[in-house]
């Protein structure tokens, strides 16, 4: 059931260069005995010399090794050990400050870091920093702590310097605190490629796969909705909904347990409740979602709220097909669409 796409569909997708395909099928290449993910940099091979197949083990075990250009035994769009471990450096002392002296002391090339935060986070790795440090910043003098106390203690040189920084990001001067929130913003990888994972103070509010279209209307809409700032830092719904999403792609869990922070109309959100009452390896069609409502004429409507629904998997949009059984629309793609119902099915 996981591969429904035929050769050609295959064939046609390794062209794109698209992480949608990521862990649906690898690509083996016969001539040269090498396999690779389908968004391979690579030159494409021609069709006679291609076979796929659903996973890296049946490559494996057929003979096949991993391309050194993509390396599809690694997760796609994973942090490499030296980012995850800076990134976790910067989590644990919100006063360090690494520079590209540091940063070639540790034997890394500071053009290479700042490629891939400016891909990863859009952002370059010295803006990384100054944002996390402006959101320690915001929790430190929310929590009681003065606005001198709070710059000098994160390193700022001059009280001046880190008001214009924080006002640069929060619209505001830090006095102004209780008219300003902060929405917490984590990357991590599965093995249907990068999420982003957005959550307030009261819960997560963002879940998506990070090549989604809409994504950056939906990080606008989220700021303007909850009056905040989308700023990186820890905060324990991300951290509980990473670990129940890649137990979720392992098998290990049928069902999630997190607080949700859901900004929308009323509708919107009877919707996306009823959604995450259509249980696990089941699905609906929106006519049967909109019955489950009691708004049994208003089909449109709930196909609409189904698609502004901006938490993945765990409101289970991926579980309202059309009333034929085909799959429709899925902002993460029909092919993850189908794959994540082939995985719970």
């Amino acid at each position: 059931m996981l591969n429904k796409l035929s050769f050609d569909e295959k064939y046609a997708a390794i062209g794109q260069k698209t992480s949608l395909y990521e862990g649906v099928f690898v690509t083996c290449v016969t001539s040269t005995g090498i396999f690779c993910r389908p968004s391979c940099r690579a030159k494409k091979p021609l069709a006679k010399n291609v076979v796929f197949y659903d996973t890296v083990q049946e490559a494996i075990q057929t003979g096949f090794r991993p391309c050194k250009v993509c390396k599809p035994m690694e997760m796609e769009g994973e942090a490499p050990g030296y980012v995850k471990n800076i990134i976790k450096e910067l989590q644990q002392d919100p006063y360090l400050r690494i520079k590209d002296w540091d940063l070639r002391e540790r034997g890394i090339e500071p053009s290479q870091i700042r490629r891939w935060f400016k891909k990863n986070h859009n952002m370059t790795f010295h803006s990384y920093q100054r944002m996390m440090r402006i959101n320690q910043a915001y929790n430190q003098i929310k929590g009681g702590n003065s606005v001198t106390n709070t710059a000098f203690g994160l390193g700022y040189d001059s009280l001046s310097g880190f008001n214009d920084g924080y006002k640069s990001i929060f619209g505001k001067a830090p006095k102004a605190i209780e008219h300003q929130n902060v929405i917490n913003i984590i990357r991590f990888t599965t093995p249907l490629g990068a999420m982003f994972a957005c959550a307030t103070d009261k819960g997560l509010c963002l879940l998506e796969f990070t090549d989604r279209p809409m994504l950056e209307t939906e990080f606008k809409d989220l700021c303007k909705r909850l009056k905040a700032v989308i700023l990186p830092g820890k905060n324990v719904f991300l951290d509980a909904a990473q670990l129940q999403i890649l137990e979720y792609f392992a098998g290990k869990r049928t069902g999630f347990d997190l607080p949700l922070d859901t900004p929308g109309t009323a509708f919107q959100n009877i919707v996306w409740a009823a959604l995450q009452n259509i249980p696990y390896g089941q699905t609906r069609s929106y006519k049967q979602q909109a019955i489950m409502i009691e708004k049994p004429t208003a089909v449109r409507a709930v196909a609409s709220a189904n698609g502004m629904n901006r938490i993945a998997i765990i409101i289970p949009c991926h579980r309202v097909i059309g009333v034929d059984g085909s799959l429709t629309g899925y902002g993460g793609g029909l092919v993850r669409k189908q794959y994540l119902l082939d995985l719970e099915g």
